[in-house]
């Protein structure tokens, strides 16, 4: 049971695409959050540039206690209306374990162009072995190994919310895990 004064990464939603502008303002005031980012290609003006852009639109991870989240969620109720994701069987908050969101940033922080992003849906028809990551710059993350776009990957799941499949993974870089 989580407590109140526990500090764990909750999902949330902010409305009108506003999460980077929340992020920012979490950033000042010293909270810690992520927001999943990627390149994506843009034509502007004739010219195709690639562009830094969130993932999921809405979309912001936010690692604090549920006092201070609430009290940030009251203070800046007009600026960035935000909301819990929620588990529907629990009808709780979803709150995603340390080392999940470890492994989920470790994954996307690297912004990798092969980078897939799952739907929650699709990583459920397809259940792999669970496999830990043993050297490059993925070293020790832990997900499921499936194969996407031909290729054998590691995916890392939020329950619930969003999955990422790494760009290919050597099977000498992959060990099968209990």
């Amino acid at each position: 049971m989580v407590k109140r004064t526990d500090v764990v990464w909750y999902a949330m939603r902010i409305t009108y695409s506003r999460e980077l502008a929340l992020k920012e303002y979490l950033d000042s005031i010293s909270v810690e959050c992520y927001v999943p980012m990627h390149y994506e290609k843009i034509t502007y003006q004739g010219k195709e540039r690639r562009k830094l852009v969130p993932v999921v639109h809405n979309l912001i991870f936010v690692h604090t206690s549920r006092i201070r989240l609430d009290e940030i969620k009251q203070q800046m109720e007009y600026k960035f209306p935000m909301r819990y994701i929620m588990d529907r069987e629990t009808q709780s908050p979803i709150i995603v374990p340390d080392s999940q969101m470890a492994d989920f940033i470790a994954v996307t922080a690297t912004m990798d162009e092969q980078l897939v992003f799952l739907d929650p849906v699709e990583v459920q028809l397809k259940k792999g072995d669970r496999v830990r990551i043993t050297g490059g710059i993925l070293k020790g993350v832990e997900g499921n190994l499936i194969r996407i776009k031909g290729d054998r990957r590691v995916v890392v799941s939020i329950q619930g919310i969003m999955a990422v499949g790494s760009a290919f993974i050597h099977p000498s870089l992959i060990e099968k895990i209990g």
